[in-house]
């Protein structure tokens, strides 16, 4: 299985910490080596770095690290290829563009029958379970809104309904964003933690590195880390429901959806 991570905060702030542990289970302390990527979204731009190289050994992922990009959300990936072959085509996240937005999506898990889900606008590139999933999620979303929506809350809705019907054909984990708001959807295992004042130390678990985030940040900083396992041994991560959908906004959560099964 693949590997999330994920990043919202309310000021922009680089990642590099927590990308520094999990760029190590791309083929060091993990089996994820079939390729990996990480996406930016920054004062309204989009900046995206994507590898079919294990990003244990690859020149781009140091170069995330000693290169801090501050940004209010971040998407980041690394594969256990399943289904597609190791290719950049098939090397998340990927990007749609929608209501003159970028969506950038990432998915952990594998899907059966996953061939007869129906395709609108949008179509995809490569030959994965995942992008097939994002593709006809992203149709299906732009089908019941072609437009802005005024509340948030039926697009929420109507995206939780969507995962959990994703859910029904196997493993569907995911991230995604617009932007504004970070979506984190749970089939199996995804945790979470928010940091914010009092800050403390944090050590990674696959990596000897500890931070003290007590230098680096404000006393109204919040910053959330979202992963599919946790990044530090001694910090408490909240493991999310299998069908529950987190939205954040700004390191905080705006709302929560769990299954009905």
């Amino acid at each position: 299985m693949c590997e999330l991570l994920g990043m919202s905060a309310n000021v922009p702030t680089d990642i590099c910490f927590s990308f520094a542990g999990f760029l190590h289970r791309g083929g060091g302390t993990g089996p994820h080596r079939d390729g990996w990527g990480i996406a930016f979204y920054e004062e309204g731009g989009y900046r995206e770095f994507r590898d079919p190289h294990p990003s244990v050994d690859s020149p781009i992922a140091r170069l995330i690290c000693d290169y801090p990009i501050k940004s209010n959300v971040v998407i980041s990936h690394i594969r256990q290829a399943n289904v597609g072959g190791v290719t950049l085509a098939n090397t998340h996240p990927f990007t749609r563009e929608m209501w003159g937005r970028p969506w950038c999506y990432a998915h952990n898990g594998q899907l059966s029958d996953w061939q007869p889900l129906p395709l609108g606008v949008y179509t995809p590139v490569g030959s994965t379970d995942s992008e097939h999933a994002f593709c006809w999620l992203m149709s299906e979303l732009r089908r019941a809104f072609p437009t802005p929506p005024d509340e948030q809350a039926p697009l929420w809705q109507t995206l939780h309904g969507l995962c959990e019907r994703l859910r029904t054909l196997g493993v569907f984990n995911l991230l995604l964003s617009d932007g504004t708001y970070l979506y984190t959807y749970c089939s199996t295992k995804l945790a979470h933690i928010t940091r914010a004042a009092p800050f403390g130390e944090a050590e990674l678990s696959d990596a000897e590195l500890t931070v003290n985030f007590a230098e680096h940040t404000t006393p109204n900083d919040i910053v959330s880390v979202i992963a599919t396992e946790p990044l530090t041994h001694n910090e408490h991560w909240c493991r999310m429901q299998p069908g529950e959908l987190l939205v954040w906004r700004d390191g905080c959560i705006q709302a929560r959806y769990l299954s009905q099964a």
